[in-house]
């Protein structure tokens, strides 16, 4: 697969795939590309049975959104989709027969914790990890599948907790709410996935097919929910309040290395 915003390596049936994007791992046109990549290639094969994906840049997973280039974001999706909707796209590939795994090492928020979220399986490096959906403290809902996944996963209380309040959430906190699998030590992190991934690559792919496609039957929301959200948010992304949050919070310094986005949860109250 030759990529450019994610670099991948097949090792054994485990596709390592890392997110290498500097300096915050946006998520814009060239890493949606990419990830398209990886999943149409993930649908037309058998070759691997576990994805694996993490970050090449310390501080971030995937920070969340490059709102700057949401429109062009959107072209690309609608030219290899048939609906420019970053959520459809992410149920397309919790769908997948391959058991995918995030190892967060860093930052996730708004659309970076949606992705984490697509995945099957989520683990966190403690002290190093954060994870938060920020979207409402800006002025729309998140629209990549937060509000559907962490209902299921939290209960209506805490999902209504991590939703409304913006905030940023550590590893710890994120596990003690079911946001994350589990959480470890940055330098056992990575041993750890690598280790739980090739034990499932190992097992016959037939059953693994069979248990995931009866798991997202009990579990994972109609294709229509989540367009309801996406198209929230993308109404949300246009209200006039919404856009002068933005505006302000780019011209402190959104989207660039620094205090916004290492302490975006604290950087709302302050717009």
């Amino acid at each position: 697969m030759n990529t450019n915003a994610i670099r991948t390596r097949l090792d054994g049936r485990v596709l390592f795939a890392t997110f290498n994007a500097p300096p915050l791992n946006l998520i814009g046109p060239e890493i949606v590309r990419d990830l398209v990549t990886i999943v149409e290639a993930a649908e037309m094969t058998d070759d691997f049975g576990v994805i694996v994906f993490d970050s090449a840049i310390p501080d971030f997973f995937l920070a969340h959104v490059d709102i700057v280039r949401l429109k062009e974001l959107r072209i690309e999706l609608a030219r290899i989709m048939d609906k420019p909707s970053f959520s459809t796209f992410l149920r397309r590939m919790s769908l997948l027969p391959q058991v995918t795994i995030a190892a967060i090492a860093g930052r996730a928020r708004g659309a970076g914790s949606e992705f984490s979220l697509a995945c099957d399986m989520r683990f966190a490096a403690r002290d190093h990890a954060i994870l938060g959906q920020m979207e409402v403290g800006i002025g729309m809902i998140p629209g990549g599948g937060a509000v559907q996944h962490l209902v299921r996963l939290m209960g209506r209380g805490r999902a209504l907790e991590a939703l409304i309040s913006g905030d940023d959430f550590s590893a710890d906190q994120a596990e003690s709410y079911g946001w994350v699998n589990r959480t470890m030590p940055l330098d056992e992190l990575q041993g750890y996935v690598d280790g739980l991934a090739r034990r499932i690559a190992k097992f016959p792919r037939q059953a693994i097919v069979d248990l995931k496609q009866r798991v997202n039957e009990q579990s994972l929301p109609d294709e229509t929910a989540f367009d309801i959200d996406s198209t929230l948010f993308i109404e949300g992304v246009g209200r006039p309040e919404t856009q002068a949050r933005l505006k302000a919070l780019l011209e402190k310094g959104l989207q660039r290395p620094g205090e916004i986005e290492q302490n975006f949860g604290r950087a709302l109250e302050d717009i």
